[in-house]
């Protein structure tokens, strides 16, 4: 199944890495590059919730799009805040804290697997709900400007990757919390 519309819109997600940082090599006018950046990412990231619906509309689910689709939202998440902090857009420990979250989140997944207790670090809402405000946070930072005359973005999206970040952290509880049971259980 790698070649279904689905993961050929999960792959568009890890392809656009590179446009997006690009763009910030261009000698166009910073608010140029900013708006580019922002309408890349903005495209992509709804490519997120696209596959997913394709894959289950046009019964194309499969094992490998599982695994591709959130291993693409981390990608496109960690280069984008990357390019924020090459930027002066977002705080390093903001950065540290999400990416170091995402290793960490994904190598416990990967040992979990390994001992065959998968279900007890299976994808929670409270994930979902950080990888979208982190969706969301990212695109504002990245425009940093006024929208519509009104939103002043490096605001709302100081404010919401500050909210992603506090997710992270509670997600990453979570996960643990929900893992300590089979860790202790192997230990012994």
């Amino acid at each position: 199944m790698f070649f279904t519309v689905p993961t050929l819109l999960t792959w568009a997600r890890i392809a656009a890495i590179p446009l997006i940082i690009g763009v910030y090599w261009l000698s166009w006018p910073m608010a140029t590059k900013n708006l580019a950046a922002t309408s890349l990412f903005v495209l992509f990231a709804l490519t997120d919730w696209l596959d997913g619906y394709l894959a289950r509309r046009l019964n194309q689910t499969s094992a490998f799009g599982a695994f591709l689709d959130p291993v693409a939202d981390k990608f496109l998440i960690c280069a984008a805040l990357l390019v924020l902090l090459d930027l002066g857009r977002v705080d390093a420990i903001v950065a540290l804290i999400i990416i170091g979250r995402e290793i960490a989140i994904s190598a416990l997944r990967e040992w979990m697997a390994q001992i065959g207790a998968t279900r007890s670090v299976a994808v929670h809402m409270l994930g979902k709900v950080k990888t979208t405000v982190q969706m969301v946070a990212i695109p504002f930072l990245l425009y940093d400007g006024g929208l519509f005359g009104v939103i002043d973005t490096r605001l709302w999206g100081t404010g919401l990757i500050w909210l992603a970040t506090v997710l992270t952290v509670w997600s990453m509880v979570y996960y643990l919390r929900k893992a300590i049971p089979e860790i202790r259980a192997r230990a012994r």
